[in-house]
């Protein structure tokens, strides 16, 4: 037995020595690895060996890595089974009429979830309709008999101070569905699918079919077929130039939403139009505006409620489809439940709690957001494998994997590593921004042994995704062929 174990020991070494001297070869061989900065280190999940390292002290900017902290935060500080509320409030009662003197309010509990999206994460998601948590409410309003409001629908987001843009995103970012306003109330992402079809104009169709930009559209019929949005910081106004194909179907993007509470208070207005209520009023948002003393909370009958999935759930979401308000709303929910005012600078203060608690040096971790999307975010591979090895020493450990994307199988990874040996072994958080590049996970490699890894590139010249890619398949050897699921 002894001989056994003493043969397992002199693989491992061996095999180890092998893999370094393969990612050697990678860095040598290509010119990407000798332009930009890359920082790389590989353990031993048992031993806490080093497999190779380089650079792994020395600051990156993580781009999407970032959003590992963020959910880190949120599943220790809030737990797996935290729920969120979203509710609607009246001042009082319908009366024996149904009627409601005064606004009812939508009132967001900072539900980063509150849209049709399918829960638990599934690769290849049914179709749903965005509207299905607004109608669901709406029927809730109805069941309670009432027929007439005389006031406003507003949509409340006072949770949490509004404040829709971290530093260091650009007013490119905030157009379009990955830079969304961060907000208490989101609803359906705070985003539009836009689609346009062929036609002369072109005919527009949004999802969901809420009456919330005003929209300018000077799209023609040409080929091949492009569009341009355009869309001024605050403005609602948007203008579409372009060109469809008239034999194609069309073309669609995601746009995203100017306020975000006023914006689930339209959907929630139009939906108790369209089950007969009569709605006097119009549509609004109430929002806690930094600098300025909190609201005092929306205090009266609740009409309609709808509550969360577990958020670990969410925190699948999160990570792997790699969504950049839920990793936002997280520091604010944390901040929140600290019993700090639910803002991004709170969450990073609990953040930074957290890392001295969990043992991994802050010293590793600047951080400006929590999704990744700043430039201003800058953390060392170091920091980043420490990170991944608190929990895999973590009683969540298994809860905590599986909120990463396999390789070749879902999430941001499904269409990597499709057909060589990572394909199914592998889970790693994704980042991506121009010129920078970042995957950091876990790797069975087949022959019993698990390695914690941290990659992260910066300033790399063309595909440094490509790259990183490379180094990963390398930390494979004679087991490659081992088909062995991840434990």
């Amino acid at each position: 037995m002894r001989l056994i174990v003493l043969g397992m020991l002199l693989a491992a070494c061996a095999s180890a020595g092998g893999v370094g001297e393969r990612i050697r070869q990678i860095l040598e061989s290509e010119a990407a690895a000798a332009e930009g900065h890359l920082g790389i280190l590989i353990t031993d999940a048992a031993t806490g060996e080093i497999v190779f390292e380089k650079d792994s002290r020395r600051v990156f900017v993580p781009a999407s890595n970032t959003k590992l902290f963020s959910s880190s935060l949120a599943l220790a500080r809030l737990g797996p089974r935290h729920t969120f509320r979203t509710t609607v409030i009246a001042g009082a009662a319908p009366d024996r009429r149904g009627r409601i003197a005064g606004p009812v309010y939508l009132v967001g509990g900072g539900d980063p979830n509150f849209s049709a999206r399918a829960i638990p994460y599934l690769p290849d998601p049914p179709s749903q309709a965005a509207l299905q948590p607004i109608e669901e409410l709406a029927d809730q309003v109805a069941a309670r008999g009432v027929t007439r409001i005389d006031g406003d629908v507003i949509g409340d987001d006072s949770r949490y101070p509004f404040e829709p843009h971290p530093p260091g995103w650009t007013r490119e970012d905030a157009v379009w569905a990955y830079g969304a306003p961060v907000s208490a109330l989101a609803f359906n992402d705070n985003a539009i699918t836009l689609t346009l079809q062929p036609g002369d104009p072109a005919r527009i169709v949004l999802d969901p079919p809420v009456e919330y930009f005003l929209f300018d559209n000077r799209v023609t019929v040409g080929s091949p077929a492009r569009l341009e949005v355009e869309r001024a910081a605050g403005s609602r106004q948007v203008r579409l130039t372009g060109q469809l194909d008239p034999q194609g179907t069309g073309v669609s993007t995601r746009l995203a939403v100017e306020d975000p509470a006023e914006f689930a208070a339209a959907a929630l207005r139009e939906a108790l139009l369209r089950r007969g209520i009569r709605v006097d009023g119009r549509a609004a948002a109430r929002h806690w505006w930094p600098g300025r003393p909190a609201p005092p909370a929306v205090a009266g009958v609740e009409l309609a409620v709808r509550e969360s999935p577990p958020l670990l759930e969410g925190l699948k979401i999160l990570n792997k489809v790699s969504q950049n308000l839920h990793a936002e709303l997280m520091l604010c929910a944390v901040a929140h439940a600290a019993g700090r005012a639910g803002t991004r600078e709170g969450g990073l203060a609990e953040l930074e709690s957290f890392l001295a608690e969990a043992g991994i040096p802050t010293t590793g971790v600047a951080l400006a957001d929590g999704s990744g999307l700043t430039r201003r975010n800058l953390v060392t591979p170091a920091a980043v494998h420490a990170l991944l090895r608190y929990w895999h020493q973590s009683p969540l450990r298994d809860a905590w994997m599986d909120l990463l994307p396999v390789g070749g199988e879902d999430g941001t990874l499904r269409a990597r590593f499709r057909g060589t040996a990572a394909e199914g072994r592998l889970r790693a958080k994704t980042g991506t921004l121009a010129r920078v590049a970042a995957l950091s996970g876990y790797l069975d490699r087949g022959d019993g042994s698990r390695w914690i890894f941290s990659l992260l590139a910066n300033f790399q010249p063309g595909a440094p995704a490509a790259l990183l890619d490379k180094i990963v398949v390398s930390l494979f050897d004679e087991y490659a062929d081992l088909r062995i699921p991840m434990r």
